[in-house]
């Protein structure tokens, strides 16, 4: 007898609905706890909302279109990008505004986009920050007879992408007007390179020259819309950038868009320190974002006293920010499921497919236990999963969310 498996069947942490992530699925498996989902999602929104600002989640974190339904369904704007893949995905999964935080380099890719620019339902907004890319787009553009909508990019020294001085962001401006095949309509930075003691100081100096930059534009003439967009805004000083804004009254002339992604799902390291520190700044804010994204795994040997292996590795877990947290312990089978603190314990190394981790006093561990991990920087987390688990308080399994890297 012969039999065929399903590709749910074998798939890396999959599992239908009704299942107890305990006793019937496959670990390890990326693990997301739908009241801390649902706490984030209507938490960002509401302040990004309070601040006069809209909000375009990056989609990047998670590319998760049941995520990206969520978020629009609550009130966002649209869907912040990086690619012209990533935008294809959204698309083919019903999001109809994406703002693509990068350049649109590569005939392949501006193919693309042109072909969802056939719709006319589809808002779509890219950066540029070169003329050579400027003059590409216009040609490409203009010989399909579909205009573009651009936004400039305006970095920081040692940063990452986008101009380096106010005077290259009018240069290329200007560059874009004679573009018949390209509008200008906005402008656009990333606060998230810039580092040191003094970074709050120099996040709110580079949103205030954002905003300036913006005005010169606009009293320039050279923006094609009546309300250009201003953007910026990563997961860690979303509040910096919404308070600057709103305090160069941003919002009056401008569409005011905020960008987070990683507080969808939050996590255990970087971006629980980061708010942490949004909570030091803001005193009205009372509650914070929750760790919403864990992910689960078997011990798989005790080889030596004080010492275990977990059956989970780089393959499965983000660890370029910090290696994985242990959370809780759980004995496998046993519904209802009760978790025994085992954060004592630490995680010292991560290779392929096994996690080294120390086993503190007093903590008793067998073959096969589960025990549930947080992570830092959910978007590398993210990545290594087609498939993640959205679960209720009894750890049913409520959702299977595909991913679409």
């Amino acid at each position: 007898m012969s039999s065929v498996l399903t590709n749910a069947a074998v798939e890396k942490g999959a599992a239908q609905p009704g299942v107890s992530l305990v006793r019937d699925v496959s670990l390890p498996a990326l693990v997301l706890h739908r009241a801390a989902l649902e706490h984030n999602i209507r938490w960002m929104q509401k302040f990004v909302s309070d601040s006069g600002a809209e909000l375009a989640p990056h989609g990047k974190t998670s590319m998760t279109p049941a995520l990206f339904r969520r978020q629009l369904e609550a009130g966002a704007w649209g869907i912040t990008l990086a690619t012209a893949v990533q935008t294809r995905a959204a698309y083919a999964h019903g999001v109809r505004r994406v703002l693509m935080a990068n350049q649109l380099v590569g005939t392949p890719n501006m193919g693309l986009i042109a072909e969802l620019l056939a719709d006319p339902a589809f808002d779509f907004y890219c950066m540029v920050d070169h003329p050579d890319n400027v003059a590409d787009l216009g040609q490409f553009f203009a010989a399909r007879g579909v205009r573009l909508n651009v936004m400039i990019e305006y970095g920081v020294v040692g940063g990452r992408c986008g101009c380096r001085s106010e005077q290259e962001v009018l240069e290329l401006a200007k560059a874009i007007q004679v573009q018949p095949a390209l509008a200008l309509c906005g402008i656009e930075g990333y606060e998230g390179v810039i580092h040191g003691d003094h970074a709050v100081t120099g996040i709110r100096e580079f949103a205030a020259s954002l905003v300036r930059l913006a005005v010169q534009l606009q009293d320039d003439g050279l923006f094609a819309i009546d309300k250009p967009i201003i953007t910026a805004s990563g997961s860690a000083w979303y509040d910096l950038i919404a308070e600057s804004f709103e305090a160069q009254n941003a919002q009056g002339r401008f569409l005011s868009v905020l960008r987070p992604g990683s507080y969808v799902a939050h996590d255990h390291g970087i971006y629980k320190e980061a708010q942490c520190c949004v909570l030091d700044r803001r005193s009205d804010l009372h509650e914070g974002l929750r760790p919403a994204l864990e992910v689960w795994a078997h011990v798989q040997s005790l080889p030596e006293p004080g010492f275990a292996v977990i059956a989970l590795g780089k393959r499965d877990v983000a660890y370029d920010a910090g290696l994985p947290v242990p959370l809780l312990r759980y004995k496998p089978g046993v519904v209802p499921a009760k978790g025994d603190d085992v954060s004592a314990c630490k995680v010292t190394a991560v290779m392929d497919q096994h996690a080294f981790m120390t086993v503190a006093p007093g903590v008793e561990l067998r073959v096969g236990d589960i025990i549930s991990f947080g992570t830092s920087h959910p978007c590398l987390t993210f990545d290594k999963w087609r498939t993640g688990l959205l679960v209720d308080e009894r750890l049913d399994v409520l959702e299977s969310m595909e991913t679409c890297f």
